[in-house]
């Protein structure tokens, strides 16, 4: 079973829109497996998104995902990372398939609602920034 990080961002969440994006995750199978909602400093943002750090939008990046709150959740299953990057949609909107999360709830390449990991090594790394063992689910739990 495959795991990725995935972040409801604040353009979302100021408008409302957390259930539903959930609920899109959750109507593709994906189980979560931990969730919170956080607020990144800028230090935190600029850290997180340090691989886009040389880039020309890290700035203006880094400050939005600082500026209000966000849920970071882990979601698993088989395939995850790559079932969830096609549900999220092109980084554009414009550019996103119509019943993708970012043509429906995203504004713009920046504020485009959700986040997702792009790699088996990113996930891990990106989980490992938001969560620590004890607040992620495992089916060892249950036994």
């Amino acid at each position: 079973m495959e795991r990725t990080l995935a972040i409801i961002k604040p353009d979302a969440v100021a408008k409302g829109l957390i259930g539903k994006i959930i609920a899109e995750w959750e109507k593709a199978g994906f189980k979560i497996v931990a969730l919170k909602m956080v607020h990144l400093t800028k230090k935190q943002a600029e850290k997180f998104y340090w691989v886009h750090r040389e880039k020309d939008f890290y700035e203006s990046l880094t400050n939005f995902m600082s500026s209000g709150p966000c849920v970071a959740l882990i979601l698993e299953g088989e395939n995850v990372i790559q079932k969830n990057r096609d549900l999220m949609g092109a980084t554009n909107p414009a550019d996103a398939k119509p019943d993708t999360i970012r043509a429906k709830y995203g504004t713009d390449v920046e504020k485009n609602a959700v986040h997702g990991s792009d790699s088996p090594s990113t996930a891990e790394e990106e989980i490992k920034f938001f969560f620590n063992a004890l607040e992620i689910f495992s089916n060892e739990q249950e036994k």
